[in-house]
């Protein structure tokens, strides 16, 4: 016979040695047991991953994520206020100092933001790499990324059912520097002179531009230009910029950015949780070491 050798110190009723869930309540009888919800311990945990006690959706490695690739760095957080990460973000290098970075945001009025996002990032930065090591120029490769992208997170819903995003990248060569973009996450250049280098496709709060079943035809805006001097792209959802909108203080809040690139991704997040994390936050550091300021 199994010996009782303590209760469960949330209903107090009797525990069986070697238990990890008490019989009575259902909850998990040591903090952070595998397989318990994080916030009240339950056992009851859903295939979607929201536990069936609380509601309380779980965390997934898409919390928090942070990645490198040659010079460069970018973290995505869920920030405080959201119950999922809802941004995407992919790093890569394309070819001798060349680098490649595209950040999606969800709409979270849209269904499943999440796995919108996640699947335009795919698609988009699959398509960037392919059409750059195939010669492709920047502009007609960045083109052609983001018609995938948009591709791709249409066909997970219809007109009335359609996951939305918005889409940023940057394509960073030594000699040309090439953006694009659909909806209001934002590309900055930092160097000589801090300069935004998207302009939002929103009015009066809405967005008029994004990916999505529902968007109808997407029409990326693209734009390039040649540094002369060193500097720092920075690619970022709105949970960051919204903190830090102009290229002046996003300058100010990253001053090591082209020497420390994951250092710098991660005091930026850390930056916008201690102003109150209200969105995600997704931010790519990606340095230039030939140029300064567009042309």
């Amino acid at each position: 016979m199994t010996a009782v050798t303590d209760t469960c110190p949330h209903c107090a009723y009797p525990v069986l040695a070697g238990e990890s869930f008490c019989e009575e309540c259902g909850r998990a009888i040591h903090a952070g047991a595998p397989g318990a919800c994080t916030a009240c311990g339950s056992a009851s945990l859903g295939a979607d991953g929201y536990c069936g006690r609380c509601g309380v959706r779980q965390p997934t490695g898409r919390d928090h994520h942070e990645t490198v690739a040659g010079n460069s760095a970018g973290v995505s957080d869920r920030g405080r206020r959201h119950s999922r990460n809802e941004d995407a973000m992919a790093l890569a290098e394309v070819g001798d100092r060349v680098m490649a970075g595209v950040v999606c945001d969800g709409v979270s009025s849209s269904p499943r933001p999440d796995e919108g996002s996640l699947a335009a990032v795919e698609a988009g930065m699959a398509t960037l790499l392919k059409e750059l090591r195939s010669g492709t120029g920047q502009v007609d490769a960045t083109r052609a990324a983001v018609a995938r992208a948009a591709a791709a997170i249409a066909v997970l819903g219809t007109y009335d059912d359609a996951p939305a995003c918005t889409y940023v990248s940057a394509v960073v060569a030594p000699d040309q520097v090439t953006i694009g973009w659909v909806g209001d996450s934002r590309a900055y250049w930092l160097g000589a002179r801090p300069t935004r280098l998207t302009t939002d496709d929103n009015s009066g709060g809405m967005l008029t531009a994004w990916l999505g079943a529902d968007a109808g035809e997407v029409i990326p805006q693209v734009s390039t230009f040649e540094p002369d001097g060193p500097g720092v792209i920075i690619v970022c959802s709105d949970g960051l910029w919204n903190y830090l909108p102009s290229a002046e203080d996003m300058a100010q809040a990253a001053p090591d950015a082209a020497v420390s690139p994951l250092p710098t991704a991660q005091a930026l997040v850390r930056l916008a949780n201690d102003a109150g994390g209200r969105d995600n936050i997704t931010v790519l550091v990606i340095p230039f070491e030939k140029g300064s300021s567009p042309k």
